[in-house]
């Protein structure tokens, strides 16, 4: 992650730097933006399936997707930009009754999905993880396309994490009935 501004701007002046960026590739991590960096091939092969397996299972009554697109408030001075991000309608509507707002949510999702990529994966383990469970998002995945696996995170009812590793077969999520992922599928060559 690229640092773009070493001095801390206020919450207010990234939400309109946000809004105003073509590329939509500006997060703030502890008061400094920072830029998306691009992204390896195989990261957009294995969203790119991810993605098509969930629109085909997702109510477009009940969810909507984000890819790369929705911020996520962890506080007034971090906003992160998830890979994949699995909103409620609802929260979505909240947004939309003020025109022209961030597209940002400071409340827990069903499912955040990081994929990993040589130019981001430390990063999206080593500070975004901790900070998605501290806002509850009910489902956390990380999907690493070189190890083929899927870990997911999901939150217990006392509020901590179970974690789990997978490498072959199904993946139900636990916070989206009905949906499924096939790890040869979303692997395959």
């Amino acid at each position: 992650m690229a640092v773009i501004a070493f001095d801390p701007i206020p919450e207010a002046d990234y939400q309109r730097l946000a809004l105003n960026d073509p590329q939509g590739v500006l997060e703030l991590h502890r008061g400094r933006l920072r830029e998306r960096p691009g992204m390896s091939v195989e990261h957009g092969d294995v969203m790119e399936l991810l993605l098509e397996r969930l629109y085909r299972q997702l109510d477009r009554g009940d969810y909507r997707l984000r890819v790369q697109h929705a911020c996520l408030r962890i506080s007034s001075d971090t906003y992160y930009i998830p890979d994949v991000a699995v909103i409620a309608v609802a929260m979505s509507q909240r947004l939309r009754e003020r025109p022209s707002s961030l597209d940002a949510y400071p409340g827990p999702l069903p499912l955040v999905v990081e994929i990993w990529s040589p130019s981001t994966g430390d990063y999206d383990v080593n500070e975004k993880l901790a900070h998605y469970q501290r806002r509850g998002d009910q489902e956390i995945w990380r999907v690493h396309p070189y190890e083929r696996t899927l870990t997911a995170w999901r939150r217990q009812p006392g509020g901590t994490y179970a974690e789990n590793l997978f490498r072959e077969g199904w993946v139900q999520s636990a916070s989206l009935s009905g949906v499924t992922i096939d790890l040869a599928a979303l692997f395959a060559p």
